[in-house]
């Protein structure tokens, strides 16, 4: 019958939502991405990284800074990751001014394994989560290092995905990049890069 309404299911009309909508995040993924990469190329800007995959949850009881035995660490997966995410900054062109560490030791294996380059450790960027106590001083010693960076070239840090979230709000994944400005005590954040390629 001519000009009848076509009645659809009501699951395929909130199957086509729902694609819809990861159609749309995905888009916004790429662009974010895509935001990260061209400032890391403009250099002057701050990549703070999430240590690579170390599974499990917090430190041992009666952990030691000076004994990685003692810690969580990576495990090969995250071992892995954190050679191609290396591999991948290097074949993207991107220049580290400076690549600075949680006294961690799995934010140490992190950074030496992306072979960027000599690792500093900064304690300022150590583990907000066992630091609790110190978590403001922390994130304001943090903000000073990243409005104090201009240059040349980009500054890597390899930290906590708890102090990340303290600076921008965000919760990054196990080696999850996010890029990041600073100014007048604010940190802005531009875009992420995952650990794996889309």
């Amino acid at each position: 019958m001519q000009g009848a309404a076509v009645i659809l299911p009501r699951q395929w009309v909130w199957a086509a939502l729902c694609l819809l909508a990861l159609s749309v995040a995905a888009g916004r993924a790429r662009a974010d991405e895509a935001a990260a990469w061209a400032a890391l190329r403009e250099g002057g800007h701050v990549a703070l990284m999430r240590h690579a995959l170390a599974p499990g949850a917090a430190d041992p009881p009666g952990f030691s800074l000076d004994d990685c035995s003692t810690q969580r660490n990576l495990n090969d997966e995250g071992r892995e990751d954190a050679r191609a995410v290396g591999a991948r900054l290097k074949a993207e062109g991107i220049a580290i001014g400076k690549l600075l560490s949680s006294p961690w030791c799995r934010c140490l294996e992190t950074a030496r394994l992306m072979d960027l380059g000599e690792v500093e450790i900064a304690s300022t960027f150590g583990n907000a989560v066992i630091l609790h106590d110190q978590r403001e001083a922390l994130a304001e010693g943090a903000r000073e290092v990243i409005a104090g960076w201009r240059g040349p070239g980009t500054l890597l840090v390899v930290t906590h995905g708890a102090n990340i979230r303290a600076l921008t709000g965000r919760n990054p994944a196990s080696g999850e990049i996010v890029v990041v400005a600073g100014g007048s005590g604010a940190v802005r954040e531009i875009g992420r890069i995952p650990v794996r390629q889309r």
